[in-house]
């Protein structure tokens, strides 16, 4: 017995499930969904599978709404680990295709190829792969990178708005519009922040995305908008933007600390710049992160400095 159930099409269908009488909770079933399917990044099956319980034990579709609100919020600023946006699509062979086909799998195996003879994925595997922001026009297997590639170059950034607008919100529209609820009006409705980190290097190529070359417009401390680090209104208390700033340089400092701990614990070596090769592993996109989070600790140094100054 399901119950609550919802079914999209043939054999696409998720709900509660319950096998006996006496059974007290039940079990979250789902056939043919983005939840189960394996050709899907982490962040569609666990924003589509977390709304569908919110929607089954709560029955109530605001609940839904405030919580995609919060996860669309964490993504377009930032906060969500790398490792939920990788895809992974298995690769047929060089002859499992047809002449010029644009497939992304097809594409990582032909970068592999050329850098090395022997590095082409074998016949059934699943290569890992990632879509990236480029410049206005290009085309969408242009955009495809390794996610290694997105690690090593910090002027690539992951293209938030193809996850929200083709994977994310297209997942959930085909189930809660059963409900008649239209998420891409949400998606419309809410407001949109995108805040970018300190780039590491400067673009050294003319073709590029214009947010390469600005970091943010927003007060370091509250956030508003200001052409400037800090804003007016938190220059009238320098101490409270002096013991922000510090503290969160701290914070940032101590999380790479941390990880680097982590890292040199799991692979047994005491050098920091040790390349790690496990891309199933969290620590490793988390760290990627923290680097980030230096380069905007430096911005906070900087605005510090100004600040004592004057």
């Amino acid at each position: 017995v399901y119950l609550p159930c919802a079914l999209q099409t043939k054999k696409r269908y998720v709900g509660f499930m319950y096998e006996t009488r006496d059974q007290r909770e039940p079990v979250f079933d789902a056939k043919g969904i983005e939840t189960v399917r394996r050709d899907n990044c982490g962040v569609v099956s666990k924003v589509l599978e977390r709304c569908i319980k919110i929607l089954f034990t709560q029955r109530d579709v605001s609940q839904v709404r405030a919580y995609l609100h919060r996860q669309l919020t964490k993504m377009l600023v930032g906060r969500v680990g790398l490792q939920d946006f990788v895809f992974a699509k298995e690769y047929r062979g060089m002859m499992g295709y047809k002449p010029g086909a644009c497939v992304p799998a097809l594409e990582i195996a032909r970068k592999r190829l050329r850098m090395d003879r022997r590095a082409e994925p074998r016949v059934g595997e699943r290569v890992p792969y990632v879509i990236v922001h480029g410049s206005p026009g290009l085309p969408l297997i242009q955009l495809v990178r390794q996610p290694r590639e997105l690690l090593l170059d910090p002027s690539l950034r992951v293209n938030v708005t193809y996850y929200i607008n083709k994977q994310v919100l297209p997942a959930l529209d085909r189930l809660l519009s059963l409900v008649g609820v239209s998420v891409f009006q949400w998606y419309s409705d809410m407001p949109k922040v995108v805040r970018l980190t300190a780039p590491l290097v400067a673009p050294t190529s003319k073709q590029g995305t214009i947010s390469q070359y600005f970091v943010t417009s927003d007060c370091l401390v509250c956030e508003r908008q200001t052409k400037e680090a800090v804003c007016p209104s938190c220059r009238q208390d320098p101490q409270m933007v002096a013991l922000t700033l510090a503290t969160r340089c701290a914070n940032f400092e101590t999380v790479q600390h941390r990880l680097a701990q982590v890292c040199q614990t799991c692979m047994g070596v005491q050098d920091s710049t040790q390349p790690c090769v496990s891309l199933d592993c969290p620590v490793l996109f988390r760290r990627h992160l923290a680097t980030l989070d230096l380069a905007r600790a430096d911005l906070h140094r900087e605005a510090l400095l100004k600040l004592t100054t004057f």
